[in-house]
């Protein structure tokens, strides 16, 4: 009898001891930002991409931000030696010591290839657990061609694991800024999604990215909430629609778990186009996605975020090589 007690009890300490393993080993949630009146939310804006002018549009996103959410905001940029904002400079992105304090990330870079210092500010603030925002060509945030650790790691590996998908392709270089090239409408059924709150259906200038079909899928648990029909493809015109089809995800949210073992909220737009932001949609779904973000998605409005500008937006176009403003110094967030 005595030796049936003791087996008893061995045998529920172990069954005590195995669920607390199993809680020990369950993937912890990220809960709502809280701010308090002597600490406001932080916002950290990355930008660094030499296509569709990031320096421009995301400062003027942290200035709604700012104003919508009481939030602190800081914008890091690529800047050259003499503190001159400086899109094609890959190697360097200033201020990124900011997102130690941040919040939540809000990222648009584009083949970046950051000293280690610098990348880890990133890499450390994604593993944290903390959310993330990001938007269009954060998809191939990173290019390291000389070192294959880092280009396995980083190059496609990383922003398909955060952010749901790597650089692929997209329907083709059409009207850049003349006409819009992609119609974007909510997927059926997110109607009601709270990132959607005063949407209606737009024209957007940003050629489709393609993300998912063929033999490609969008990673972990990405849900769609916007879809983009490309108006004119490539991909169309080579007969090549079984792998690229013209309809394609261009807003999703996931989630993403790093070394930290904490769930983060990431909201991802393939959008991104400068002329795209000129679209008061456009800058309801980012500014939504950075509340939704942040747990705070129960203070949208019905109708949306106001997202009037109090200072003119006027970007350059897309495209590379010098056709970003020029002698261009950060400028405090008014």
């Amino acid at each position: 009898m005595k030796n049936i007690k003791v087996g008893f009890i061995k045998c529920t300490v172990g069954i005590i001891s195995l669920l607390f393993m199993a809680c020990g080993t369950e993937k912890k949630e990220s809960k709502p930002i809280n701010e308090t009146n002597d600490k406001p939310i932080h916002i950290v804006f990355v930008t660094g991409d030499e296509e569709y002018r990031s320096e421009e549009s995301m400062p003027m996103l942290a200035r709604l931000a700012k104003r919508e959410l009481g939030a602190k905001v800081t914008v890091c940029y690529a800047l050259d030696s003499t503190g001159i904002i400086d899109p094609n400079r890959t190697d360097h992105i200033a201020g990124l010591e900011a997102l130690e304090t941040a919040d939540v990330m809000v990222m648009f870079t584009r083949f970046r290839n950051l000293p280690d210092h610098e990348r880890k500010f990133i890499t450390n603030y994604a593993n944290s657990g903390k959310p993330m925002v990001g938007f269009r060509t954060s998809t191939h945030a990173f290019m390291y061609k000389n070192d294959s650790i880092l280009a396995e790691t980083y190059n496609n590996k990383w922003p398909t694991e955060v952010f749901g998908q790597q650089w692929i392709t997209h329907h083709g270089h059409f009207d850049d800024g003349k006409f819009p090239v992609t119609k974007v409408t909510s997927i059926a059924g997110e109607e009601n999604n709270p990132i959607l709150k005063g949407f209606k259906p737009i024209d957007a200038y940003s050629w489709l990215y393609h993300v998912d079909g063929g033999d490609w899928k969008l990673h972990g648990d990405s849900k769609p909430i916007l879809e983009g029909h490309s108006t004119k493809s490539q991909h169309e015109m080579d007969g090549n629609l079984d792998k690229f089809p013209l309809t394609n995800p261009v807003a999703w949210t996931k989630s993403f778990t790093g070394e930290s073992g904490i769930s983060a909220r990431v909201f991802f737009t393939t959008l991104g186009h400068p002329y795209d932001f000129k679209l008061e949609e456009v800058r309801k779904i980012a500014v939504h996605g950075i509340f939704w973000a942040l747990g705070k998605e129960n203070q949208i409005p019905e109708n949306g975020v106001n997202v009037d500008l109090d200072t003119p937006y006027e970007p350059n176009n897309s495209g590379f090589g010098m056709r970003y403003k020029q002698n261009m110094k950060p400028t405090p967030i008014n």
